[in-house]
């Protein structure tokens, strides 16, 4: 029994923490955020690194700062609408012939939720072509939640990671009104927690010596694992704006890999008569108890390249491409602070790329239209899929609002349609739980955001 119970020990923890450290939802690439600011949320992040009047630059392109004057500050709020829910099956114990049985308990419910993402920044622009700039917000994240007693409660049962980053950056006017470079250091804070339910009757089953016992059986005996974690590490930005003429600008900017070494401990739930089972063996005792862990993870480095045409004194057309590097993101190993082993979880995520289109046009000096576009691509794959990212290629639909009520105060609203192509997956686990079916999701996006200058 001590060689399987360690695989099914060493298994929930890895998917528990690598779960963690590797969640994400539908609205984005893997487990990034975009949602930082109303503007470029309503025009599908076109631009996002050179359209000017925007403080979000502070994060997404730093040289574009030198194009403000003065002081400005924004508050942006971005409110996530995720609505995701699972179809399918599968069966516990697969390969103990008759004792295997399909798998119980329902679809999970709506595993989406309502989540408001905030951000904050300042830029202070100085006449000898020096800006400075900071701002707080949060670039991976966020959570899903399935019923206790679903069909995949051996994949997920609660999946929530929370990062916030301090963006300190810089730029200056290298020719000025033309060519400007910046560059930003990132203080970033994560914290994860993770839970899936334990199949012990399962692992029970599988040793000849506890076969006979009565629930031995799988889906007989459930227990449950807890993993939390945190961590804080930095990385960093640079980039650069050109404009060869007023009409048509270009931003570059690239963003630093960050690596977290994510400190955290396992609570485990295991049954009574479980619990004995285990303890009365010396080889086993030391099983399924509170303990710590440590894992380490690369977050992906994300370079974007940003174009405007000023077609005329009312409209602007903007494009993006962005390419998150999630090859970081290979596997994550676990270590134990017990004797146990090193345990390896491969995830394999490929690079992905963002394409956007959009448009602002002026209807007067008080209110500003804009629109967008865009595709995503997911850097998962049907091998790779798992219910805690039920991710797949996105396209977007995007409109916004801008409302001058002042030289000084402006208010901006967007509002984004995501609409994924459907994720299905199929698990084999190490525990003998096989897991398939399909998601149908779709995300709404409500941004908003106050900017005030002095």
């Amino acid at each position: 029994m001590h060689s399987h119970t360690r695989i099914v020990q060493m298994s929930a923890l890895a998917l528990g923490i690598a779960g963690a450290l590797a969640f994400g939802q539908a609205h984005a690439s893997g487990f990034q955020l975009k949602e930082n600011s109303a503007k470029a949320l309503g025009r599908a992040f076109a631009g996002s690194a050179v359209a000017p009047g925007d403080t979000s630059v502070v994060v997404n392109n730093p040289a574009a700062m030198t194009r403000f004057s003065g002081t400005t500050i924004q508050a942006d709020v971005t409110v996530i609408d995720l609505n995701a829910k699972f179809s399918g099956g599968g069966y516990a114990g697969y390969g103990f012939g008759p004792v295997a049985a399909p798998l119980t308990g329902g679809d999970g419910g709506e595993a989406g939720d309502v989540t408001p993402v905030p951000a904050m920044s300042i830029i202070h622009k100085f006449d000898n072509g020096l800006a400075v700039g900071a701002m707080v917000s949060a670039p991976f994240g966020l959570k899903t939640e399935y019923d206790a007693n679903w069909v995949g409660r051996y994949s997920a049962i609660k999946s929530e990671v929370k990062t916030v980053d301090l963006t300190v950056s810089a730029a200056y006017e290298i020719v000025p009104d033309r060519f400007s470079v910046g560059a930003g250091i990132i203080y970033e804070r994560g914290e994860a927690e993770l839970s899936k339910a334990v199949d012990f009757g399962t692992a029970l089953f599988a040793n000849p010596a506890t076969r006979p016992l009565p629930f031995a059986r799988p889906q007989l005996r459930d227990g449950k694992a807890v993993v939390t974690g945190d961590d804080s590490a930095f990385g960093w930005i640079v980039g650069m704006t050109f404009r060869p003429t007023d009409s048509l600008s270009f931003g570059l900017s690239h963003r630093s890999e960050i690596d977290h070494e994510l400190d955290g401990k396992v609570d485990w739930t295991v049954p009574a008569d479980v619990a004995t089972i285990f303890g009365s063996s010396p080889t086993t005792s030391s099983l399924f108890k509170d303990g710590g862990a440590l894992a380490k993870l690369t977050t992906p480095s994300i370079t974007t390249f940003s174009a405007m045409w000023q077609v005329n004194d009312k409209l602007a057309l903007m494009g993006d491409f962005t390419q998150t590097d999630w090859h970081s993101l290979r596997e994550v190993r676990i270590d134990f602070k017990n004797p146990d082993a090193d345990s390896v979880e491969p995830f394999n995520w490929g690079d992905t790329r963002f394409w956007s289109i959009g448009a602002e046009y002026k209807l007067s000096d008080a209110f500003t239209l804009r629109g967008g576009y865009a595709y995503d691509e997911t850097p998962t794959t049907f091998a790779t899929r798992t219910p805690r990212l039920p991710d797949e290629d996105r396209r977007w639909y995007s409109l916004g609002v801008t409302w001058n009520m002042s030289d000084k105060i402006e208010l901006n609203a967007g509002y984004t349609r995501i609409q994924p192509d459907t994720p299905k997956i199929g698990i084999f686990d190490s525990s003998r739980h096989v897991l398939f079916g399909k998601f149908s999701s779709d995300v709404n996006l409500f941004a908003f955001s106050g900017q005030y200058k002095f």
